[in-house]
């Protein structure tokens, strides 16, 4: 059997956070396997369902490395095949056209109400024939769910779930106006796809054992259904955009890598024993349903920023520079080169892209000072960067260890430590108190150029 997964979001927003870690399980999972990974549009909400949303979600996905196999399948497309599915329920005597009008729907609701139970139709229309219909009435086509037994449902991840069908309503396969409902778009759809394995949130677990309903009495295969727990923010409560629910287009533009954001949300719910850095290859390597937790992840901005800061180490020097370059103000082409020449000491510190630029834009211009700069530079610090230029000048290779070994060599003999020298450099050379190396910096700004801005104070 080749396993075949999909992502089937609906296109009323962004690509938030937990879409993103539902669709990175169903492509680790395929990818485990040798199999596919397919995305499905569920577009059949006219109303809410937009193109610059379509846009998001496939642009995210695209970001985050999560590439699908084959056409993208668009559910509003599909209408004719749905229906004709419920026809064909209907014909076999497993559906039946029920007309009951909104006023009736409404009464049973206010009684479901009044005896504090959930709403449930009552099957008044399910062995009726249609010449009790009443005329100009156009009707709905509702599933014959069976009356006795249970449904189960057997999850890879909430194990073995019962329900009773005594709970189960007769489903609207079919609106009055001949459009489908979800329940049987998403059945027929799966089933057409040749979808395996359904792997998806929690809050769609009542689902299944509905959808499994469908299934059955189309005499279909039933895909085998995995329910991941929602995310929830760092202090247990419901995901919002204050924990982090925003679309996977803003983690883009804070500057997070998407290999780092693949790792976090991996660990969103599913382990590998202590390992936290985990790269994609050991992802696909080691991704499986029975290592899914149960209880609901929790995101958590600071590990996400110490993990991004892991990769952005160990990261490619040019390619940190590709992806920043566009973010520097005021760019020359000596400053850019200077950028990428000091990469590796920019980026021991920086937690994300937009840190990494901001850091780096010292090798563009000197910046104003900060106000530490300042109290380091008027109290006795601009005499200290004066005094020290004429040993500087002297300095025939301007590579870091000759600039440390002379500027050490004045320290000794003024009788300083070698800090109480290197920070009135760095907030002349910077103007700040961090930056990488303050010798490297200065070999990396070159001689004229760390000359100049020393003399300039």
């Amino acid at each position: 059997m080749t396993v075949i997964t999909r992502f089937a979001p609906s296109p009323t927003g962004f690509l938030h956070i937990g879409g993103a870690r539902t669709a990175l399980f169903n492509w680790l999972f395929a990818k485990r396997h040798g199999g596919k990974f397919l995305l499905r549009i569920e577009d059949t909400d006219k109303e809410r369902s937009t193109q610059p949303a379509i846009d998001a979600i496939q642009n995210g996905l695209k970001w985050l490395g999560l590439e699908w196999d084959g056409e993208v399948v668009f559910q509003s497309r599909r209408e004719n095949r749905h229906a004709e599915v419920a026809h064909k329920l209907l014909e076999v005597g497993a559906a039946y056209k029920c007309y009951c009008s909104q006023e009736e729907l409404a009464q049973m609701r206010e009684e479901a109400q009044k005896q504090n139970k959930p709403f449930r139709y009552d099957g008044r229309w399910r062995d009726r024939g249609e010449s009790e219909a009443p005329s100009g009435v156009k009707p709905t086509i509702r599933l014959k769910t069976p009356l006795t037994g249970e449904t189960i449902v057997d999850d890879k991840v909430q194990g073995r779930v019962v329900f009773p069908n005594t709970e189960l309503d007769d489903l609207i396969l079919l609106r009055s106006d001949g459009t489908p409902t979800y329940m049987l778009a998403v059945v027929v759809d799966d089933h057409d796809m040749g979808i395996t394995h359904i792997i998806r949130g929690d809050d769609h677990l009542n689902n299944a054992a509905k959808q499994q309903v469908i299934y059955e009495a189309l005499g279909w295969n039933v895909p085998s259904f995995s329910h991941i727990p929602l995310i929830h923010g760092a202090d247990g409560a419901k995901l919002s955009k204050r924990h982090g629910a925003l679309g996977v287009e803003a983690y883009r533009d804070m500057g997070y890598l998407p290999e780092a954001m693949r790792n976090y949300l991996l660990r969103l719910g599913w382990s590998h024993g202590n390992d936290e850095v985990i790269s994609t290859a050991q992802a696909i390597e080691w991704f499986d349903l029975e290592h899914i937790g149960k209880s609901p992840a929790r995101f958590d901005f600071d590990k996400l920023n110490n993990l991004n800061g892991i990769y952005m180490r160990e990261t490619d020097d040019l390619r940190l520079f590709d992806l920043i370059k566009d973010k520097i103000q005021n760019p020359s082409a000596e400053g850019l080169e200077r950028i990428k020449r000091g990469m590796k000491g920019l980026k021991e510190r920086a937690k994300n892209l937009n840190e990494l630029a901001t850091s780096a834009q010292f090798y563009i211009q000197r910046l104003p000072f900060t106000d530490k700069a300042k109290d380091i530079l008027d109290k006795g610090g601009k005499d200290i960067v004066a005094k020290v230029i004429p040993a500087l000048e002297t300095v025939q290779d301007w590579k870091h260890d000759p600039i440390q070994d002379v500027v050490k060599a004045f320290a000794e003999k003024e009788g300083l430590k070698l800090g109480a020298v290197a920070q009135p450099l760095r907030a002349a050379l910077v103007g700040d108190v961090i930056s990488p190396s303050i010798f490297e910096v200065m070999e990396v700004l070159g001689k004229p150029e760390s000359a100049s801005r020393l003399k300039s104070l």
